[in-house]
C-alpha cells in the first residue's frame, strides 16, 4: 500500500510565486497596517466605502494575478502519484487549485479568493467575473432573479469566499484536516510560521498521533521540537527534491 503524506502549507511555498507575505519582516500587513481592514467583516458590512477599497485592493494585490511556482507544481505531482491525502493551505491564493491539485485534497482553511458568495442569498460566483465588472459596479451586488419574489433581484452584498477577520472558518475545514493528519504515514508543514491558530494545532495532533512530522521553513517555529525533520533551504528548491525523493522511494 502506497504511504499516505498530509501537507500543510502557508505563505512561503506563494512568496517563491512571488506573493508578498502579510505578517512576515517584509510581510503587507507590517509595513502596512492600516491595511488589516481589507479583511475585516464588520468594516465591509457597514460602509460601502471599506467595501469599495477592499475589492480594489484585492483586485490590484499580486495575490489576484499570481501564477503557482515549481513548488505548487510538485505537489500536483505527489497528488498524481497517489500519496498526497491532504493539502491544508492557509492561503487563500488558490494557486493550489490552478497548479492543478483536486479538490478532493485541497482544505482552503482560511478560504479562497477564487470564488465569491452572495450574503443574502448564498448565490456562489467566480471572482475574475465580479474583477472583470469592477470599474462598472465597484461595490458588487448580487444580480441572482428570486423566483420565490416574483423574480425580482436578490441585491446582496457579494463578498470573496477569504475568511475575512471576524469570520468562522469554512464549516469542517479544521475537523477534516484534524482526522487526515493524524492518520497520515506522514506530515509535511511547508512554509508556515504556525504562529495562526487554529491552522498551527494541526503539528501538535499529529505529533501526538505518533504521525513523523517535517517542517520546511525558512524561520524558526513554535513546534521544531515536535519535528523529525527541519529543512530551511528556499522552498522553491527543497520542495521538489523532496517530492522526487518521496515518489522515487515509494
Amino acid at each position: 500500500m502506497s504511504k499516505k503524506i498530509a501537507v500543510l502549507t502557508g505563505a512561503g511555498i506563494s512568496t517563491s510565486a512571488g506573493i508578498p507575505d502579510f505578517r512576515g519582516p517584509d510581510g503587507v500587513w507590517t509595513k502596512h497596517p492600516e491595511q488589516m481592514s481589507v479583511y475585516d467583516i464588520d468594516a465591509f458590512m457597514s460602509d460601502q466605502e471599506e467595501r469599495e477599497y477592499s475589492w480594489r485592493w484585492q483586485k490590484e494585490s499580486p495575490v489576484w494575478n499570481a501564477q503557482p511556482g515549481v513548488a505548487h507544481k510538485a505537489l500536483v505531482k505527489l497528488e498524481q502519484a497517489g500519496l498526497l491525502s491532504l493539502l491544508a493551505t492557509q492561503n487563500f491564493d488558490a494557486l493550489h487549485e490552478k497548479a492543478g491539485n483536486s479538490s478532493d485534497v485541497i482544505v482552503n482553511l482560511h478560504g479562497s479568493i477564487g470564488t465569491s458568495h452572495c450574503l443574502r442569498c448564498g448565490a456562489e460566483y467566480d471572482t475574475a467575473a465580479i474583477m472583470g465588472r469592477l470599474d462598472e459596479e465597484p461595490d458588487p451586488h448580487c444580480h441572482r432573479r428570486l423566483p420565490y419574489k416574483s423574480n425580482m433581484t436578490c441585491g446582496g452584498i457579494l463578498k470573496t469566499d477569504v475568511v475575512y477577520f471576524g469570520e468562522a472558518l469554512p464549516e469542517g475545514a479544521m475537523e477534516k484536516s484534524m482526522r487526515l493528519a493524524s492518520s497520515a504515514d506522514e506530515f509535511w508543514v511547508i512554509g508556515s510560521t504556525l504562529e495562526v491558530y487554529p491552522a498551527a494545532s494541526l503539528v501538535p495532533v499529529a505529533a501526538q498521533a505518533g504521525v513523523p512530522i517535517t517542517i520546511m521553513n525558512m524561520g524558526r517555529t513554535q513546534y521544531d521540537s515536535l519535528a523529525r525533520t527541519l529543512i530551511t533551504e528556499p522552498i522553491q528548491d527543497a520542495l521538489p527534491r523532496l517530492v522526487e525523493n518521496t515518489i522515487a522511494s515509494a
